[in-house]
């Protein structure tokens, strides 16, 4: 078995659907700053919810189904461990990508709680700005991980909230153009796309167009799979039926990834290329035995610790930052050429 390759970029027996579904249900076992037109509040400083001598930071994330999630629980909570003095954590994980009231409630709950700080991985980009705005009001530090917050929507309530994150763009790009280079131009590729009010949903979905405008490939069909691994499945197996000379399912994350490989698995169409995002572990099988070409490595337990640390620096009294790009890397599996 071929060792998956790691690709830095300098800017920061076959799988079956029973078998997916229970990787994914073993992940759920294991399982900004705020500055606004409005009079100016002291952050707190600290939570209510321990003995009251560090802040209390909270960590809002999307689904913990999602391995990627998992792994920045864990990078957090490890963080908070090895440095305890320093503040207190919460960690926090809706039961879907797509309950975007139950995260409203979660950041609701944690102004409630006397959190210091909420760094937020938002759900929707446009949906989570007003109770953002008022945990604002309300004195709580905001800082933006992950999935960026929409301008128009920051500007319209009145709010800068600091972004510590990935160029979503350039890393899709990346895993468009791994596909991209064993296919030929003329080839047809399909796009499963994450949740459309998502900003990274849409930067991964402009970067895999740029790839496939750029080799000439042919995009004949886009749908959105919700970053879900069963819509991803049920998607998949209809695109393959109706385009018989699909060569490649190009995703925007690695759970939907998952569910397209198993509708592949299931067409008995191994020749059709994949690719995902996020470097989750139930990739790495796919990726060792050629069942996908690419994903991305965004760094998830990383990236919540330096959402954290941006945080705790502002607290402390720091200038607010300007937005943080993270570092991305392309892991491909072995390359077996162009046109293959």
């Amino acid at each position: 078995m071929s060792i998956p390759q790691v690709v830095s970029h300098s800017c920061h027996g076959g799988l079956t659907p029973g078998r997916v579904r229970g990787l994914v249900l073993a992940a759920v076992l294991v399982g900004a700053m705020g500055c606004s037109s409005r009079p100016q509040q002291a952050f707190p400083g600290k939570g209510a919810g321990g003995d009251g001598s560090r802040p209390l930071v909270a960590l809002v994330m999307k689904s913990l189904a999602n391995e990627f999630f998992a792994a920045m629980a864990e990078g957090a909570r490890r963080h908070q461990a090895e440095t305890p003095e320093r503040y207190e954590l919460i960690v926090n994980g809706m039961r879907n990508e797509t309950d975007v009231a139950e995260q409203v409630g979660i950041v609701e709950q944690m102004v409630a709680r006397r959190a210091a700080a909420i760094v937020i991985a938002p759900a929707d980009s446009q949906a989570l700005v007003p109770a953002l705005a008022r945990a604002r009001e309300a004195g709580v530090l905001v800082v933006n991980i992950d999935n960026r917050l929409d301008p128009d929507a920051l500007r319209a309530a009145g709010l800068t909230v600091p972004f510590v994150g990935p160029d979503n763009r350039a890393g899709a790009k990346l895993a468009g153009e791994a596909v991209a280079r064993r296919l030929q131009a003329g080839d047809e590729v399909a796009l499963i796309e994450g949740i459309v009010t998502a900003d990274n949903a849409r930067q991964r979905s402009l970067g895999l167009e740029d790839a496939a405008r750029e080799a000439r490939l042919v995009i004949v069909d886009r749908q959105s799979g919700q970053w879900e691994m069963e819509k991803a499945d049920g998607i998949a197996a209809a695109l393959l039926a109706a385009h018989p000379r699909l060569r490649a399912i190009l995703c925007a994350n690695d759970s939907m990834a998952l569910g397209a490989a198993a509708a592949i698995a299931a067409a008995g169409r191994g020749d059709v290329l994949l690719s995902g995002f996020d470097a989750i572990p139930a990739v790495r099988p796919l990726l060792a035995d050629g069942r996908m070409v690419a994903t991305v490595d965004q760094h998830g337990d990383r990236l919540a610790v330096e959402g954290i640390e941006a945080a705790l620096a502002i607290l402390a009294g720091a200038a607010p930052p300007e937005d943080r790009t993270t570092a991305i890397d392309l892991v491909a599996g072995p390359d077996r050429g162009a046109g293959q």
